[in-house]
């Protein structure tokens, strides 16, 4: 259900009821209830004329078109609803539909049919016509008759000074008795802008129950939206591995292959002395070349080192390899889960790219720990500073990945440095 927040033109009513007059909230209030006494009526009159046509044409089969179209009415009307109530409510009203990707009027109708909120914004729909338009005509009328009883006495005396009947049976002969028509009047604008004050809050309170999420719908979305993201997270680890596989199984393999065959040609070459062994010999070369180029890619997508013993011996070897010194302290209670292990490791290879390639760093000291359930990760170079996510060098793409898994990125780097990079990864599914 929508929060239970104060509605805003009765908490100004309440807070101060002699300002709320000399606001705009009156006109505002009338504004409202105006335009949906039209509204409702108009609204409420279509609904029916729907239901009957539906009715009178079901036994050709139209009549069934006819009845859906009914039934899915309150969905512009509740769309409408919502924009109107910018009059009244300035905290917009959120719309209570999950969203549906286009596959046609019949399927979208189905979704909408076994949606919970596309029957609440048809009772709301009749509520607005029956009930809200009939007793908001009620306060547009007490308005029109007040404003007139304010005007027309003082008007009237004006224009004939001298004894005229306003009232059949009641002659103005004076202003002192011209005046007691605006006083009855001025009295019934004040009455009636509070009553419109109150009106439009319980619509508003209304609108808030039918036509926005309930919490149930609210938890659901986020649920989905979880259960989405665990399934990228996954999908995505299970190709990285299957890419791996590949590449050791098969073109790793092949090369090693390859290799072999050409030590063997190049044995025999030798032997016979052909002038071709210096072009076999280089073959060789480049073969080991291209295997050994194979071999730190396959690391550099998921090292073996990380699956047998864990992110602090994987970072270690990592920072054994890189060229400024780095200071590892990486104290974990316990092996975390594939993926929280994946995204940090690439935190810090990443990380640590950036610092060899742009920070001009001669140290860098990197931070682990498990703290409230979540891998917090703390990376520290002593660079020049100044980096940017949003300027190319990789920081976006690891925020972006480490919102896959829930967690989030923060990147402190002043020009002049140091630059810290904060790394916050939940440890639960």
């Amino acid at each position: 259900m929508a929060d239970r927040r104060a509605v805003t033109v009765w908490r100004a009513l309440r807070r101060r009821p002699l300002r709320f007059l000399l606001s705009a909230w009156p006109w505002r209030c009338w504004a409202y209830l105006a335009s949906g006494a039209l509204l409702g009526y108009a609204a409420l009159t279509a609904l029916v004329l729907l239901v009957f046509a539906g009715m009178a044409l079901s036994f050709v089969g139209v009549g069934i078109a006819v009845l859906t179209c009914a039934a899915l009415y309150g969905i512009p009307v509740g769309a409408l609803e919502r924009r109107r109530l910018r009059l009244v409510e300035p905290v917009p009203l959120p719309g209570p539909h999950d969203a549906l990707p286009a596959r046609g009027p019949v399927t979208w109708a189905g979704n909408r049919l076994r949606e919970r909120a596309t029957w609440r914004e048809l009772g709301y729909t009749v509520v607005f016509g029956a009930v809200f338009a009939a007793v908001g005509c009620g306060v547009v009328m007490l308005l029109c008759l007040s404003a007139a009883l304010t005007a027309v006495p003082v008007i009237a005396w004006a224009l004939a000074p001298e004894p005229v009947m306003i009232i059949p049976g009641e002659p103005v002969s004076g202003p002192l008795e011209a005046l007691l028509g605006p006083a009855v009047g001025v009295l019934g604008l004040a009455l009636s802008a509070y009553a419109a004050g109150l009106l439009a809050g319980a619509q508003v309170r209304t609108a808030e129950l039918l036509l926005s999420p309930r919490d149930d719908e609210a938890g659901r979305r986020v649920i989905e939206l979880t259960r989405s993201r665990a399934r990228l997270a996954d999908a995505f680890e299970a190709e990285r591995r299957r890419i791996e596989r590949d590449l050791h199984d098969g073109a790793q393999q092949q090369l090693v292959a390859l290799n072999m065959t050409l030590g063997m040609a190049e044995m025999e070459l030798r032997e016979s002395g052909s002038p071709t062994t210096e072009l076999v010999t280089r073959a060789r070369g480049e073969v080991r070349s291209a295997l050994a180029q194979l071999r730190d890619l396959v690391r550099g997508i998921h090292p073996q080192v990380l699956t047998d013993h864990g992110l602090a011996a994987a970072v270690a070897e990592v920072a054994q390899r890189h060229p400024v010194p780095v200071t590892v302290d990486i104290d974990l209670p316990h092996r975390l889960p594939d993926t929280v292990e994946s995204v940090a490791y690439f935190t810090v290879t990443e990380a640590l790219a950036n610092v060899a390639k742009h920070s001009g760093a001669t140290a860098v000291t990197i931070v682990a720990r498990i703290e409230l359930g979540a891998l917090r990760l703390l990376i520290t170079d002593n660079g020049k500073g100044g980096a940017v996510p949003a300027a190319g060098t990789g920081l976006q793409g690891l925020a972006d990945r480490m919102a896959i898994s829930g967690g989030r990125l923060v990147v402190s780097s002043p020009v002049g440095g140091p630059t810290q990079l904060r790394a916050e990864v939940p440890c639960s599914g």
